[in-house]
């Protein structure tokens, strides 16, 4: 590790002593609260792109996930504190997301797949039912070829819902609103893992279109799009830059009646995907 680097991650060393983010963590977190501030320690020191920005601020955001009681462990893929520009952001993961819904108490099931050949059957349009009885029809290699994503969820109360995207309306996507995706790279997730990255972002539109929130997924939201805003007012005025990663979260949209994505939207689903996509996603010790 250069010196420089060192002298950062001592400097974020020193922060975390702090009695007042020491406090805030343990009220969060209770006994957990010291693997946490070692996770903080970790990912600060592992990241020399995190280490170019200010280590108060990285605390400050690290914070968001204890407050939220999300790890910050990118193997989990729960939560992320990820550079932008040289300054740090709190984003949440697929299974954050995931976690929140959760807690609301409502769900009953969540699930989100690949859809095969020969299984898509077709789409009610007017209550978006989705029939997926066929069987996979196996091509001359004996493998089953995707053609689309769906997403679905079903509430204690008995509402669900269903999302379909085929995977030309994927690739679409990709190719308008993800950097990672534009940028054309074969190292990028958008090209190793595109079916996980699919699966994702269907499911994300589905929970935050239709999806039942906790109180606190939707004070995430909330910030979040304030934070799109500010972000979008800096992309319009200041030199442009590199993103480091790419993909966030996004706001409750009004039911869609198409695939269009709203402006919120567009700016958050760049901040996560190179953290997503080769997360090996796991369960927090802690919820």
């Amino acid at each position: 590790m250069a010196t420089n680097s060192i002298a950062r991650v001592d400097e974020f060393k020193s922060i975390l002593n702090d009695k007042t983010i020491r406090a805030q963590i343990k009220n969060s977190l209770k006994e957990n609260s010291g693997a946490f501030l070692s996770s903080m320690i970790d990912l600060y020191s592992g990241d020399p792109y995190l280490q170019k920005c200010d280590p108060q601020a990285v605390a400050m955001e690290c914070l968001k996930a204890a407050s939220l009681k999300l790890p910050l462990v990118k193997s989990l893929g729960f939560a992320y504190v990820v550079p932008y520009n040289n300054v740090p952001t709190f984003t949440i993961g697929y299974k954050g997301l995931i976690q929140l819904a959760q807690r609301s108490g409502m769900y009953r099931n969540i699930n989100a797949d690949v859809v095969y050949e020969g299984e898509y059957i077709g789409q009610n349009k007017l209550s978006g039912d989705l029939d997926l009885s066929g069987e996979a029809e196996l091509d001359s290699k004996g493998e089953k070829t995707i053609i689309g994503y769906f997403a679905y969820f079903k509430l204690l109360n008995g509402f669900e819902k269903t999302l379909y995207m085929s995977k030309e309306e994927v690739e679409a996507w990709g190719k308008k609103y993800s950097q990672a995706y534009k940028s054309g790279k074969g190292g990028t997730p958008w090209f190793k893992e595109f079916d996980k990255m699919a699966i994702k972002t269907v499911l994300r539109r589905l929970i935050g279109t239709y999806g039942v929130m906790s109180s606190e997924m939707q004070e995430v939201m909330a910030s979040e799009n304030e934070e799109s805003k500010v972000q979008r007012e800096i992309d319009s005025n200041a030199n442009k830059e590199t993103l480091d990663f790419k993909e966030v979260e996004y706001e409750i949209d009004p039911e869609p009646t198409t695939n269009e994505p709203s402006e919120a939207e567009k700016q958050q689903i760049l901040a996560a995907e190179q953290a997503e996509a080769e997360a090996d996603y796991g369960q927090p010790s802690f919820l």
